[in-house]
């Protein structure tokens, strides 16, 4: 089914990840590996993608170093710490970090938040996940809980955190200076949680947030994951590698919300894209052979051999993926993308080694921006996307070009905007703003009508 794009415009996130999400992009000449911990970079992004006025950044985290630093720059900075360097250098583009609900507790989570979103007028958003990595579990002396506790945990753990930053009303801070009144005491509200995970007193130590709450995204694919998504998601970062995939992911999830009491525009799905871009096909082509040839096939298999439980070495690079079990628990959703596409494609373990190193298991398109286009538009269009994940191959050079050349292309075409629509991140996606639950209270109902009259 097609969609008019005059009532209806693309949501355009840029996923920030080191100098680059090729696993060579920090071999190639056009990238500085130095800058890895350098917070002048990725200030540099962030105000790319606020020149291209890209809806938000994104960073990814984990809470192990994953792969082998001998052949990969990894081990960058923490990401909430980071969003807030890059919130004073920048007034429009979103904030967005990954903090697993695994190892952290509610009430530090729902106050970092908070925090983020005052200090960036509104633009905070949290990646929830589930930490899936046995390095992980190790570094925090546990074994790794198994995938569906993990999701439960997650659930209860964010409704904590939204009940936090309920816990004061919009209207709680008085700032009555003649009167001696700062707050108004009865607008704040101990949340008494107490559940299978967690208990919780509260209130929150820090106001409401100017958005009431920070924007929800989430990650994950697997059976748990869509439910975790419909239910309480208002973005979802996703990974589908046919435009056949992503309208059947697209169409099952939106088709979910509907239980949970939710409007399929509440949630918005954002497939994960690596354009490598040139003036012409050939150029971007060119790019592409010269990150494929920096590829160390060690580091290659070490990740697969990780993503698929089973040790792969050199002899099998020619060979074809062995037979996989898709249920694990670990990440379900990504082992199963990988399988399917070597098997889909007849690929040799050689051959999905240089697909995964642009992407991870996310399309890589290689083209002139024209041609980026047409795959963003298709996917559009079509139902298989609300907008995209974008995944510069290297950086800040894929992003400039990207901003440069296709977001102008896009503009053309009337699928993205010409300046920001918004002051929020939720302005910006199209996002209702989330009321107090409090507010709806009895007591709140009268305070409101009192308001209103």
């Amino acid at each position: 089914m097609t969609r008019n794009p005059a009532t209806r415009k693309l949501r355009l996130n840029a996923f920030l990840m080191g100098v680059g999400h090729h696993e060579a992009a920090w071999r190639h000449p056009r990238t500085e590996p130095a800058r890895l911990t350098d917070v002048r970079h990725y200030q540099e992004l962030a105000r790319i993608a606020e020149r291209g006025t890209l809806d938000s950044v994104f960073l990814a985290d984990g809470v192990a170093l994953q792969g082998d630093v001998r052949h990969n720059a990894l081990g960058g900075l923490e990401p909430l710490t980071l969003l807030s360097a890059l919130a004073a250098v920048t007034d429009h583009v979103g904030l967005i970090a990954t903090v697993s609900t695994t190892y952290n507790e509610p009430y530090h989570v729902a106050r970092k938040f908070a925090s983020l979103d005052h200090i960036s007028g509104g633009r905070a958003g949290w990646n929830i996940v589930t930490s899936a990595g046995e390095a992980e579990a190790r570094n925090f002396g546990v074994e790794r809980p198994a995938h569906a506790r993990r999701y439960a945990r997650a659930g209860e753990f964010l409704e904590v955190v939204t009940k936090l930053w309920d816990s004061w009303e919009d209207d709680a801070v008085l700032g009555d200076r003649a009167g001696g009144n700062y707050a108004d005491t009865g607008k704040i509200h101990p949340i008494e949680h107490a559940g299978e995970h967690f208990a919780v007193h509260g209130p929150l130590n820090t106001s409401r947030p100017p958005q009431g709450h920070p924007l929800l995204v989430q990650a994950g694919s697997s059976e748990d994951g869509k439910e975790f998504a419909a239910r309480h998601a208002e973005a979802v970062f996703t990974a589908q590698q046919t435009l056949r995939d992503g309208q059947e992911f697209y169409a099952d999830l939106k088709s979910r919300l509907a239980r949970h009491g939710r409007a399929p525009s509440e949630l918005l799905v954002l497939p994960g894209i690596s354009p490598v871009i040139g003036s012409t096909e050939r150029e971007a082509l060119r790019l592409e052979k010269e990150l494929e040839e920096l590829i160390i096939p060690a580091y290659g298999l070490s990740q697969l051999s990780h993503l698929t439980g089973i040790e792969l070495g050199e002899d099998a690079l020619d060979l074809p993926l062995p037979d996989i079990p898709v249920e694990t628990e670990g990440a379900q959703s990504r082992r199963r993308l990988v399988v399917e596409l070597a098997r889909r494609e007849a690929l040799t373990v050689r051959g999905l080694l240089a697909r995964l190193a642009g992407g991870r298991g996310h399309r890589v398109v290689a083209g002139t921006p024209e041609q980026i286009a047409d795959e963003l538009q298709e996917w559009f269009l079509y139902g298989a996307a609300d907008g995209f994940n974008i995944m510069p191959p290297i950086l800040p050079s894929g992003l400039s070009d990207f901003v440069d050349h296709v977001v102008p292309e896009l503009r053309i075409r009337g699928l993205f905007r010409h300046e920001y629509e918004g002051r929020t991140l939720r302005e910006n996606y199209g996002l209702a703003r989330p009321r107090s639950r409090y507010a709806a209270t009895p007591a709140g109902r009268e305070r409101l009508a009192a308001v209103a009259g």
